[in-house]
Formats: C-alpha cells, structure tokens, sequence
C-alpha cells in the first residue's frame, strides 16, 4: 500500500535561530547523536566518523518521492525548534533516541529495515558517505543487498541495484532531511569556532543538496570566519543566484562587501526590496562611503597627506579588507617618498586573480578598473625599488584590463621609456663610457624624476669621472626621495672621504653597519675613516690595525704604554680559569672590528698580578675604560650590553 509523501516543514527566510552569522550566533543546543537501532538482518557499517561522535544511524522511508520545488525547499532548518512528525502533532524529541522517535511519530510509513550510517569520513575532504545495507523485499521480507553510497546523488538522482539492475529514484526528502543533519553539525562546530570543520560539514550538505540555498549560504560564512573573502563572495553570489528572495545572503554578502570596501555593490545588496538593513551596518556604510568619496577628492588635487588621512579613516570605519585603501595608501606614501612604507602596504593588498575576477573587474576607483588601479601603483614602487622589469610586467597587465585608462597609458609609455635610457646608462657604464652613461641616465631623470636608483647610478659616473660635488649632490637627492637607500648611503659615504670629510663618512658608515653588522669592507672603511679623522685632529694613531684582536697584556709596564698611545682604551682584567672572563674575552675581540678606532686589552691578573694590584682588582671580570693614559671609567658591570654601549659613548 503506497502513501503519499507528507511536506517537510521549513522555517521561516527570516529565522535566523539555526545558520552561524559572523556577527552574532544563535544556533541553539548541540544536535543530541543518534543512536544505532538494532537490525534484524545485516549491520551497516561507516566510512568514517567525526571525532569524539558515536556513529549516527538514521533510518528513513525507502519509498520514491518527487523532489520539491524552489519554493518548498528547505532553507537552514533550526537547532532550537525540533522537527515536527508528517502529521504536525508531535514534535521529535532532542535525545539519544531520537533516530527512534522518527519511527514512531508517523513520519515514516512503513516498517524501516534499511539501516543508514551518516559520517564525515576521515580520508577525503569533503567527501564521505552515507552507506546503505541490510535487506528489504515488498513481499515476503529481507534479501541482501549490496551497499551503495548516496551522498554524492543530487534529489531526484537514481540508483541502480546491484542485484536486479533495476533504477531506483532516491528520495528527495530523504536527501533534504541527510543535508539538514550535516548542517546541523556544522552549525554546533561553528558555535564551537571550529570554522575549518564546521565548512566540511557545510561542504557535505551541499554534495547531497546542491541546489539548497541555505548550505551555500552557511558555507559562505564559515570561509568569511576563516579570512577567504574572495571565496565567501562567490559562495554568496551562489545562493542569490539559487533562490533571489532569500534576504540572508542579501544581508551577508552586504555586509562583506562593506568591509572590502565596495559600498556600491553592498547598498544593492543591504537595500535589497524587502529587507530593512541593520542600523550600525547602515551606519559603517555611510561612513566608508563619506572617506573614500574624501579620499578621491584628495587624490584628484594631489593632497597625498589628506589621501593618507582618509585612507585610515576608511578602514577604520570598517572597510578594513579592502584592497582599493591599502592600494590607495600605497600610492600616498609613495608620493611622500615614504617607499618601504609603501613596499609593505601595497604587499599587503588582498589581491587573487580569482578575486578579481568575479568582484575588481566591475569596480571602478578614481576612473580605473580596481585590479587595473592596484597594478597601476605596483609598477610604480617597483620603478622606486629599481624593480624595472616587473614594473614593465605590472603597467602591462594594468594596460590589458584598462586599455582605455589615460593614466595606465601614460605610466606604460613613460615606463618603458625610463627601462630603456636605464639599460643604455648600464651598458655605457659597464664600457666605462661614464660621460655618455651620465646622459642617458638623465633622459630617464626627465621622465621619471622621482627615481631614487637612476639618481644613485649617475651619482657613480660623477665619481668616477672625479667630479665628486656633483655625485654628492645626486646621492643627497636619491637619499632624500628614499632615506633607506643603502646603495646611495654607501656611495655618498665614499664621496665624503674623498672629499676628506672624515666626520660625515663616518657618519654614514656607521648608519651602514647598523644596517649589515658582518660586511668587512663597510667596517674596514669605517676603520680608516675613523684613523683619518684622528689624524686631523692630531690624535696619536700608532699600533692602530684593523681586524686585530684584542692586545693581550702581560706586565704593568706593557699596559702604561698601551693605554699612552692611544686615545681611549679599554682594558679588560680577566683569569683564563675562569668561564665569564672566557666569554668576555671573545666579546672584546668582535668589538675590535666593530670599533676599530678604540684600542682594546686583556690584562691576566695570574700572568700580571702586579698590573692587578697597580690598578686595585681584586675580582674577574674587571672593566676599566682609559683616555690618554688616565682611568676614567670603571669598574663597569661586566655584561656585553654594559660595556657596548660604553664603547659606543667613548667612540663618537
């Protein structure tokens, strides 16, 4: 006796008692497990399960039903409100017995003896399987049957039997009824913020149920919590696509969108005909929308301070993603020669080609494609970081995606210029033809005025041809577009010692070897610079090598004359026995190449305990810092923080 199939009850497009929302959550109570009913015939057995979860059987009607409409279908089906019977009286109970209250309440109609195991599985993502078995013949009972997986079948799909090869239709309620339960599931891992589970069980449901909007709906929010915006958008765009009137991915994908600062495409989503958009969503809307609107104004007059300003208040108001700000951001610090600034903010753009390509392609900044627009400002730090080949690479792409932009166009044109007159400058150098290698760096100077690298380059061909004033001034300009430049720190550094500026060499050498504390040639110049500037001033140099170790000490008369001859000395009384004047021992002599200016001595009081008592040490290690003979430092804490930063303070 066949039975017609009653209607899944569906809950309301506007509950939001059981979907995970990544502003506030309201999923109700864990799902309670399903307890394995005891068959008659064979046992089912699982794929997989979830951990710290007893295998949940479901047994279910075994009859055909026609799969529902768009408008039956069940959206995201609630955790606080258990699901009616067929007959709508009796409610199923929340508990271990639950698989068997679906039994006795009506909803199945006739004797159930196909047991079903739902799991996650634990190999494939994604993927698991429901697996059927047991036996069930219409007229004189049980026959084996062989399991077959379901989940992978769309409602309506068929099957065909493994024994009499005869199609069988699954039923669509069926189905409906296996994906709410993934869902469920998903939803407890969601509260839980086990957002990487929660997305698998979402991804279980919509391989028995693509077509159900709810679960796209679900899955978008949990990539949304796990930061893949690019693939919560889409997801989003998919459950609109599958049912327009359902407000909740309207209102989701509205709220996304504000955060990647799209507030054009977030105020036909929020304001969606029927929906009344949340006050404070309303509210960040309206204030993105008021600074980036600033934000381009400022652009448009070259106000690259006020770009900045409302750039921060942008993202602060909300638009915190979005990739146009940082572009944006990148640009204004660009412009005020802020470049390792703006290397890191435009490295932190959220930028994909597959974002792009469903999103960047239709929005539009200061007249330009977005992807356009980011590549656009790419090309130009990488022409600032002497980047020209990957500038030629990003102002192309920019070109493709905005042929008609007079910006892109101008930029391309100019860049490719600039990459030329750089190779010819390169070639004529490596010729050593410095006259000509200066003129063709300055054609790329006209178009690009602002290149730190090209300044640098003619800055060496000055040098080279001996006319030193001129390479000063080309160093000052590169350090003042770029004040990180090492390149042009080094070269105006060698530029000063030519010119017998001792103190400003040294100055910028020892920037230098801040900045690379193991390169030799920086510390060997430093040396020398700082052995001239004594010169200068009448200061005794002898015994001053460079890279030498400490002076190691073994008499008082040895240690009156070392601490006479030099300008500031530093002396270091130690015992060999013992195990922290070994370790400061080693220290003094990697002081030795970082100051060679300062004379450094190791006095053993058990080879000298004459020079010990002359100087009243009684303890190792003993520090004491000398000028021109006359102790006038110490003791000081024997710790290498201590006496570096006294080195420093004598050495300047």
């Amino acid at each position: 006796m066949s039975h017609s199939p009653k209607p899944i009850p569906k809950t309301s497009p506007t509950d939001n008692t059981s979907k995970p929302d990544f502003r506030e959550l309201h999923l109700g109570s864990p799902v309670s497990p399903l307890q394995p009913v005891p068959s008659p015939s064979t046992s089912s057995s699982s794929s997989g399960s979830v951990p710290g979860q007893h295998e949940k059987r479901v047994h279910f009607h075994s009859s055909p039903r026609k799969s529902h409409s768009r408008k039956s279908h069940s959206r995201e089906l609630s955790v606080d409100s258990p699901p009616t019977s067929s007959t709508g009286n009796s409610p199923v109970p929340k508990s271990g017995q639950q698989a068997r209250s679906y039994l006795k309440t009506g909803m199945m109609t006739n004797q159930i003896t196909k047991p079903e195991v739902l799991s996650l599985g634990s190999c494939n993502y994604g993927h698991g399987s429901i697996i059927r078995s047991g036996s069930f013949n219409k007229s004189s009972g049980p026959e084996t049957e062989s399991p077959v997986s379901v989940v992978s079948k769309s409602p309506g799909s068929e099957t065909e039997s493994p024994v009499s090869g005869v199609s069988k239709p699954l039923s669509s309620r069926k189905l409906v009824v296996e994906g709410d339960e993934l869902k469920k599931l998903g939803n407890e891992e969601f509260k839980k913020g086990n957002y990487a589970l929660a997305l698998r069980f979402y991804d279980r449901a919509i391989s028995v149920s693509p077509k159900n909007a709810a679960y796209h709906t679900s899955r978008a929010t949990a990539l949304s919590c796990l930061n893949r915006l690019s693939e919560a958008v889409k997801e989003y765009e998919e459950s609109i696509r599958l049912d327009c009137e359902y407000m909740r991915p309207h209102r989701r994908l509205g709220y996304l969108l504000i955060s990647l600062g799209q507030v054009e495409n977030a105020r036909r989503h929020l304001f969606f005909p029927g929906s009344q958009p949340d006050q404070n969503e309303l509210k960040k809307l309206q204030s993105v929308e008021k600074h980036i609107n600033k934000c381009a104004e400022c652009r448009g007059v070259r106000d690259w301070a006020g770009v900045l300003r409302e750039c921060d208040a942008a993202i602060v108001s909300g638009a915190d993603a979005s990739p146009q700000l940082f572009a944006c951001k990148a640009e204004a610090f660009l412009k005020l020669h802020r470049l390792d600034e703006a290397d890191l903010s435009v490295t932190n753009v959220v930028y994909m080609e597959s974002f792009c390509s469903f999103s960047c392609s239709q929005t539009n900044l200061f007249g330009m494609a977005l992807e356009a627009y980011i590549l656009f400002v790419r090309a130009q730090i990488d022409m600032a970081f002497g980047r020209f080949e990957n500038a030629v690479i990003s102002i192309e792409k920019s070109g493709q995606i905005d042929p008609q932009n007079i910006e892109v166009a101008t930029l391309l044109q100019n860049i490719r210029s600039v990459c030329k007159a750089r190779d010819r400058g390169n070639d004529n150098f490596k010729s050593e033809r410095f006259t000509e290698a200066c003129s063709t760096y300055g054609e790329g100077l006209r178009l690009d005025p602002s290149n730190p690298v090209l300044y640098c380059n003619r800055a060496a061909c000055w040098f080279k041809l001996g006319k030193l004033e001129r390479s000063l001034d080309d160093c000052n300009q590169a350090l003042l577009i770029h004040p990180t430049y090492k390149k042009a720190l080094l070269r105006r550094a060698a530029t000063y010692s030519k010119l017998e500026r001792w103190a400003e060499s040294i100055r910028d050498y020892e920037v230098l070897r801040k900045e690379i504390p193991d390169n030799n040639e920086i510390a060997e110049s430093l040396f020398h610079a700082q052995v001239a500037l004594k010169k200068s001033r009448g200061e005794e140099v002898c015994n001053m090598k460079f890279g030498g170790e400490a002076e190691l000490i073994t008499s008082h008369t040895q240690f009156k004359s070392a601490i006479a001859s030099a300008g500031v000395s530093v002396a270091v009384f130690r015992s060999s026995s013992d195990a922290r004047c070994k370790q400061m021992s080693h220290f003094l002599d990697t002081l030795c190449t970082r100051y060679p200016s300062i004379l450094f001595l190791k006095v053993d009081i058990e080879a000298s305990p004459f020079c010990a008592k002359a100087e009243n040490v009684s303890i190792v290690p003993t520090i004491k810092i000398y000028k021109k003979g006359h102790h006038i430092k110490g003791p000081v804490c024997p710790t290498q923080e201590a006496l570096e930063s006294l080195v420093k303070y004598y050495n300047s």
